[in-house]
């Protein structure tokens, strides 16, 4: 059965960690490694530009993890509770992606292009990651 509310806080929480981490990863770049800021280079700048292969594996480590502690929070697992995990968390990175860091303009902000032709690879990567993450979870936690 799903909790609606439980599972939109867990996935926030992934978000947010996965998205700090990628932040500070450029930031790293930038102040640490002295690679060229967005400012400093051309299109998103160098510092992001070597964080890209990252960002699926920051993905693939938090979003799983949060999906089997929402799932093991659950009062009973069903493969559904997974399935509709998928769904929702899937979908809303889509949405929250779209707007957050296309339509809203911002200093990070991307366009279309650079967003869903130039991420390529690593967009397709993280959302594949977030979809299998609750049945990774699953997996995870019927074996056990």
């Amino acid at each position: 059965m799903q909790n609606f509310d439980s599972s939109i806080l867990w996935y926030c929480a992934a978000y947010f960690i996965v998205t700090l981490i990628g932040v500070l990863h450029t930031i790293f770049n930038i102040y640490v490694l002295h690679m060229k800021s967005m400012k400093d280079s051309p299109g998103m700048g160098e510092a992001y530009e070597a964080t890209k292969p990252w960002h699926p594996l920051y993905n693939v480590i938090i979003f799983p993890l949060f999906a089997a502690i929402y799932l093991q929070g659950l009062p009973e697992l069903t493969l559904q509770d997974a399935v509709l995990t998928s769904l929702l968390w899937g979908t809303i990175t889509i949405i929250i992606d779209l707007v957050g860091w296309v339509l809203i303009h911002h200093p990070w902000s991307l366009t279309f292009k650079q967003f869903y032709v130039e991420y390529q690879p690593w967009i397709t990567l993280i959302y594949l990651t977030i979809y299998a993450s609750p049945f990774v979870a699953y997996v995870f936690l019927t074996l056990n």
